[in-house]
């Protein structure tokens, strides 16, 4: 993880699925367990994915809430 990934969880939307256009750190918790389960898409999207997987697993989420009103 790169400290700007983080402020990618808040301006970068999902590109494709179910939630395509939502910002990866407002996807519900249900759908990123999903993707733990049955894999992450390869490459930046797929770590993003992981990484918010884990924060909101951790219940860690309010922690973005000063990057939100900085982006």
């Amino acid at each position: 993880m790169q400290p700007e990934d983080l402020q990618r969880l808040v301006t970068q939307r999902m590109p494709f699925g179910k939630y395509e256009g939502t910002l990866i750190a407002d996807l519900p918790g249900p759908y990123l367990a999903w993707f733990a389960r049955e894999g992450f898409p390869a490459g930046q999207i797929g770590q993003l994915l992981q990484l918010m997987h884990e924060i909101d697993h951790n219940g860690l989420s309010e922690l973005l809430e000063p990057l939100r009103r900085r982006g």
